[in-house]
């Protein structure tokens, strides 16, 4: 068995994160009364995410895709407490049945908020994009380590021996990041372009407000800034 590699504290300048993405307007009172399911399929106003404090919120494209799965595996190494110092809460959205939400949090680890938006209703009121868009100049997410096709395969094969064979949401329906609250104030937002797009977790956080986030690179190292 590999031997788990905790990540580091890294800090991060603004400047970065903007080479990363520009902002996306968004409007949290045309979403705040769309429904999301929690993995006992009780529902909850989207607005009580985020309307006592701040919080990251993170849109995946399906719970089978191998790169959102990566990306969450990376999201369950955020230490409880960084969280709590800072006073944000952390939850992801996926676009399932809420019956895929424990299977999926089994798999990766993750031990914080998770819900499912079944009928795409924030993500199609927000306008994420449902097509996948690639340029030269796009930055790789640093949470994927596996290749396409690998990727590809262990998503088939995620599939193929699940109780129930579906595909655990929309797949071309592409993610997200927003953080927001508390009320309806959006501090940062960022629609996923692809598969890969994702936004790092070290610079949410960051921007979250967190002082000293965490580094998931292969070569970490500290940053005085």
């Amino acid at each position: 068995m590999a031997e788990e590699v905790s990540p580091v504290t890294r800090q991060v300048t603004k400047g970065n994160v903007e080479t990363w993405s520009q902002c996306v307007d968004v409007r949290l009172e045309e979403v705040e009364d769309c429904l999301v399911y929690d993995r006992h399929g009780v529902s909850a106003p989207f607005k009580k995410l985020y309307q006592d404090r701040r919080a990251v919120i993170i849109f995946l494209r399906n719970f089978l895709c191998y790169s959102c799965k990566e990306y969450v595996d990376d999201l369950s190494k955020i230490p409880r407490e960084a969280l709590e110092d800072a006073g944000i809460r952390l939850i992801v959205i996926g676009q399932s049945a809420h019956h895929h939400i424990e299977p999926f949090c089994s798999l990766t680890g993750y031990p914080y908020e998770i819900y499912v938006d079944p009928q795409r209703c924030i993500y199609q009121k927000l306008g994420m994009k449902r097509e996948q868009i690639f340029t030269n100049t796009a930055t790789p997410s640093p949470h994927v380590k596996s290749g396409v096709f690998l990727g590809q395969m262990k998503s088939i094969w995620r599939a193929m021996t699940s109780p129930l064979f579906d595909f655990q949401g929309d797949l071309y329906q592409q993610g997200g990041a927003i953080i927001a609250g508390p009320g309806s104030q959006v501090h940062f937002s960022h629609f996923d372009m692809n598969h890969l797009d994702h936004m790092p977790i070290t610079w949410l956080l960051q921007l979250a407000g967190v002082q000293q986030t965490l580094d998931f690179g292969d070569k970490p190292k500290i940053l005085h800034v």
